[in-house]
Formats: C-alpha cells, sequence, structure tokens
C-alpha cells in the first residue's frame, strides 16, 4: 500500500531534478547559443590567406547525432608550426603525438590541425597514442603526404577510448569540405566546444614595419569554459596567421602571447592533461620571414599576438562555467613581473573572493588575505603599510577606494552593491613601489582576469560525465 507521503514526496524529489537541469549560464540543451552570449559572436572576419577549415558531425559521443565535433584546420602550402603544451603529469594522447611531430619536423612542415571534442583521449594507455597517430596520419594521407604533418587534440571525459573507427571514416569528408569562408571558421569553431555555451572565434588584419603596404591576417579559435587555471586548462587553441615567422622565432613569440593571456586566466583553479595553444604561420602574404628578435618586425608581432591571444583567452573567462561576472585584476607597482603575476593569480583562484563576487559583497578582506598568503614572492614585495586596494568601475566613473596604504576606507556599500551588479569589474592592488619606490621596489604590473564562482559551477561539474 502506499502511502498519501510518497507521492508528495516523489513529486517533490522529481521537482528538484527538473530544476537542477535549470542551467542559466550555462549551454541550453539544445546547444543554442544563450542571448547574452550572442555579442560574442562574429558576424564576419578577415581570415589568413592559404587557410582552408572545417567542422564535421561524427558522434563522437553517441547522443551527438547533429553538432559538428570534428574539427580540421589546413594550409595548402607547408607551415612554420609552434606550441604550448599543459603542464599536467598525466598528458593526454594527442598531446604527446602532437609534441613529437614538432619535435620531429623541427616546427616545419606542418600541414593541419584536426581536433575531436566529445572525448580527451587522455589517461588511454598505449591504444589511445595509437588512436592519435592515426588521427594524424589518416589527414597526412587526405594531403596526399608521406611524413607526419599534422598537429592532434582532443576534448572531453578523460578516460575513455575514443570512437577512433567513426573518426577516420569521416577525416576524408571534413577534408572534402575545407572552406575558407567566415561560416566555416565559425562552424569550426563550434566543434571544438564541450560545455562552452557559444563557439570562440576572432580575426584581425595587421601591418609589419618592413612591409607598411601589405595586409597580414591573423585569426584564431579557443575552447574552454572550466578546468582552467594555468599551467595551462581544459582548453584549446589554434592560430593562423600568413605572416612568414621562422619556426624559432614563432615559439618564442607564442610563449611570450601565452604567458600574459592563456597563462593569465583562471575559472577554477584547475588544470587538465589536454591543453593545447597551437600557432601555423605559412607566409602566404609574402614579405621578409621574421627571424631576429632584435628585430622591429619580431617586435611589432610581439604585441600584435600577445594582443590578440588576450582578448581571445578572455572569452574563455566569459563563457566560464557558471560564470556571471568578468574580472580583471591588476596588481601594479611590483618589483618585478613575476611577482605581481603570483598575487593577482592568487586572487583570481580564491574561492572566497569568487564567491564573494557572485555574491556582490565588496569583501575586500578576502582579497586582502589573498594577497598576504602568495607564495614565492620576491623579498619586500608586499608591505601592509603601502598596499592598497580598489574596485574600479566599467563606466569610467571614480575608483572606489577599499583600503588606502593599510588602512581601511569608510566603504560606501550602496555604492559597492551597484559596482558589484555590473557584468564587468576591475580590481587594482597597489603595492605602493611605484617607479622608484622605497626600499628599491619598482613599478611592474601583472594582469589576471577571472570569474566568479555561483551555484550553476556546481551543477554543471556534478555530473559532467553522467
Amino acid at each position: 500500500m502506499v502511502s498519501p507521503a510518497q507521492p508528495a514526496a516523489a513529486m517533490a524529489a522529481f521537482a528538484r531534478m527538473v530544476k537542477g537541469q535549470v542551467r542559466n549560464y550555462s549551454a541550453p540543451l539544445d546547444m543554442a547559443i544563450p542571448a547574452s552570449k550572442q555579442k560574442y559572436i562574429p558576424s564576419s572576419g578577415s581570415y589568413p590567406k592559404g587557410f582552408l577549415v572545417s567542422g564535421t558531425n561524427v558522434g563522437v559521443k553517441a547522443s551527438n547525432t547533429k553538432f559538428p565535433d570534428l574539427a580540421l584546420i589546413s594550409s595548402e602550402t607547408p607551415c612554420s608550426a609552434a606550441a604550448v603544451f599543459t603542464t599536467n603529469k598525466f598528458q593526454a594522447a594527442p598531446v604527446q603525438v602532437s609534441k613529437k611531430t614538432l619535435q620531429s619536423r623541427q616546427g616545419q612542415g606542418i600541414r593541419s590541425v584536426v581536433i575531436n571534442s566529445g572525448c580527451a583521449n587522455a589517461v588511454t594507455g598505449k591504444g589511445g597514442l595509437e588512436d592519435a597517430v592515426n588521427m594524424g596520419s589518416k589527414v597526412d594521407e587526405c594531403n596526399r603526404l608521406s611524413e607526419p604533418s599534422t598537429l592532434v587534440m582532443s576534448t572531453g571525459v578523460i578516460g575513455q577510448r575514443l570512437p577512433i573507427s567513426k573518426i577516420l571514416d569521416k577525416i576524408p569528408t571534413a577534408h572534402a569540405n575545407l572552406a575558407s569562408t567566415h561560416d566555416a571558421w565559425l562552424t569550426t569553431a563550434r566543434a571544438i566546444c564541450t560545455t562552452d555555451t557559444f563557439p570562440k572565434l576572432l580575426s584581425r588584419t595587421f601591418t609589419l614595419p618592413s612591409s607598411p603596404g601589405r595586409t597580414y591576417s591573423l585569426a584564431g579559435m579557443t575552447k574552454g569554459a572550466g578546468m582552467i587555471h594555468p599551467n595551462m586548462a581544459t582548453l584549446l587553441s589554434v592560430l593562423c596567421t600568413d605572416a612568414p615567422i621562422d619556426p624559432s622565432a614563432l615559439q618564442s613569440l607564442l610563449k611570450h602571447a601565452v604567458s600574459r593571456s592563456f597563462n593569465s586566466i583562471s575559472i577554477d583553479g584547475d588544470t587538465s592533461t589536454n591543453d593545447t595553444v597551437a600557432i601555423l604561420a605559412n607566409g602566404a602574404a609574402g614579405g621578409a620571414p621574421i627571424s631576429s628578435p632584435a628585430s622591429d618586425d619580431y617586435t611589432a608581432m610581439q604585441d600584435i599576438l600577445t594582443s590578440f591571444a588576450q582578448s581571445l583567452s578572455q572569452l574563455v573567462v566569459r563563457d566560464g562555467e557558471g560564470a556571471t561576472k568578468f574580472v580583471t585584476v591588476r596588481v601594479q607597482n611590483s618589483p618585478d613581473y613575476e611577482s605581481a603575476r603570483l598575487i593577482a593569480s592568487t586572487i583570481a583562484r580564491s574561492p572566497l573572493v569568487k564567491t564573494a563576487l557572485y555574491g556582490r559583497d565588496a569583501n575586500w578582506g578576502r582579497i586582502l588575505c589573498a594577497i598576504g598568503y602568495t607564495q614565492g614572492l620576491a623579498p619586500g614585495t608586499v608591505v601592509p603599510e603601502r598596499t592598497s586596494v580598489s574596485f574600479k568601475p566599467v563606466d569610467g566613473s571614480p575608483v572606489l577606494k577599499l583600503l588606502v596604504n593599510g588602512e581601511p576606507e569608510q566603504v560606501d556599500e550602496e555604492r559597492a552593491s551597484v559596482i558589484l551588479q555590473e557584468e564587468d569589474l576591475e580590481i587594482v592592488v597597489d603595492l605602493g613601489g611605484g617607479e622608484k619606490g622605497e626600499q628599491g621596489l619598482g613599478g611592474e604590473e601583472a594582469v589576471y582576469w577571472f570569474c566568479d564562482f555561483s551555484h550553476e559551477y556546481v551543477t554543471i561539474n556534478g555530473d559532467y560525465r553522467t
């Protein structure tokens, strides 16, 4: 016999389950892009010459019957290539294979990048390595190449083997569908998404000092929404340019850019097994190759690539799992860049700072605590009597001072609440060193980008695998 309480309890449990499926800040079940994220989708682009891309449905996850989950990026001519990989000890098969390919080719003669979403091919043993090799070999076969010339990336659930036969069967289709249109680039960016709520794609044009009349293009796509924190994060990114850059110069340019972009973001303080940022340069736009770090072209390219990578990586933070806020933390007047970066990183990954921001609570004490327990700083970096903390509104109105030279301010809680209601916020930490500050402190600055922690983050990650 069923008691009256049992149906009521069952209904309450069902209601809780349904409520748990309503994700206000994550991808809808039909994969439609939320209205709040539509503004980040480019309607057009300026893409580098000689590159072709495609996004194809494989069904890496059996439940995916229509969305693209295989991305292919190819150059019509051989490229210089460089990459920065995860530092996680459990490096996924595609990371190991791509590293080996780059090393054996010495960063030259790379033609393609192939990426699947839905399965990370990580911690999959010798079979996983064979799968990654076979993915690259199949692309090389389509390009009629006998030497390994393809970088391989995967993203998704860890510990599961790829449905490799399905992937290999669809690679020729992906190759046949290669195109240079904006729609093709956008579809390709969509193909690498997992819990992302929108495809992340940027492009821009630029010139170099040696060829002021010549226009170059730079395009990039990335994915990532969770397990984001250096070095690096659950993110993949591919950058392409038609500028001519020698392999050794390309590697140093990418390393500098990544340190100030993809390695300066945090969503949840976790890092993963598959993280890869790669760049291909085919030189199709002509001009003299960039080689010497002492050249004006190198300096200009460093600024261009770093700025571009920052803009691209910031899209990852804006799509953080369950995130409601995009936060910039700027640490100023540090004796050295690395100390400033360590402090910014510590603030960015503090759960107490992140939850306070989600709750719109101007609890600056949590920021101060994070500054104070930062490890590995140069001696004399943090002196309480010189430390100041402020909220800087994005609307250009005056900063809200919270702490000035170690002394707490009388905080206007009403104004603080208004500032914290905005989606964007900047936290400024001034260590008080100045350009020639006391005790020889310098004026170095580091910037980090992060998001808040919401209930939604727990919901998404509580059932990610199941």
